[in-house]
C-alpha cells in the first residue's frame, strides 16, 4: 500500500506544481496585454502612474508620474494595471455643495495650563506657540 502511496503523492505535488506555475504565467501575460500607453499602472515600488510608450524590446516602460515628470522604469517593475471606476458612476451620484464660508470658533478651549482647568478662553497663536512648548519641555522633563 505504501508503495502505491509515496509514487501518486509524489506525482501530485509536480502536477500542482506545474499547473500553478502555468496560472502564473497565464495571469502575468494576460496584464502585460493590458499595459499600453494611456493606462494606468502601479510599480512594484509604489509609484502610480500613466504610461507614455513602452519599449519591448529592451524592457523598459516610460511612465508619468505627474504631469510633466516621467521615469522610466524596467517593464517587471510595472505590478499591476490600476482599475478605475467609470467616469459615468460618478456624475449619477448628487454632488454636496460646499458652504461659501467656514465659520471660525471664537473660543478655544485650554487645557488647563494658562487658566482654570476646563475654562474657555481666547488664544493667539503666540500663547499656543508657548503653552506647546511648555507641554513639550514637561513631557520631556517626565
Amino acid at each position: 500500500m505504501f508503495n502505491l502511496i509515496l509514487p501518486l503523492a509524489l506525482a501530485f505535488l509536480i502536477f500542482s506544481m506545474f499547473r500553478r506555475q502555468r496560472k502564473a504565467k497565464q495571469q502575468v501575460t494576460e496584464m502585460r496585454s493590458q499595459m499600453e500607453p494611456g493606462a494606468e499602472v502601479m510599480t512594484q515600488f509604489g509609484l502610480f502612474g500613466t504610461i507614455v510608450s513602452i519599449d519591448q524590446e529592451n524592457n523598459k516602460a516610460v511612465i508619468e508620474l505627474s504631469p510633466g515628470n516621467t521615469a522610466t522604469v524596467h517593464t517587471q517593475a510595472l505590478s499591476k494595471v490600476v482599475k478605475q471606476e467609470p467616469a459615468g458612476d460618478l456624475a449619477d451620484e448628487p454632488s454636496v455643495a460646499a458652504p461659501d464660508t467656514i465659520a471660525a470658533p471664537d473660543t478655544i478651549a485650554t487645557t488647563g495650563t494658562a487658566g482654570a482647568a476646563g475654562s474657555t478662553a481666547a488664544e493667539t497663536p503666540e500663547e499656543t506657540v508657548a503653552r506647546l512648548n511648555r507641554e513639550n519641555n514637561r513631557n520631556n522633563d517626565n
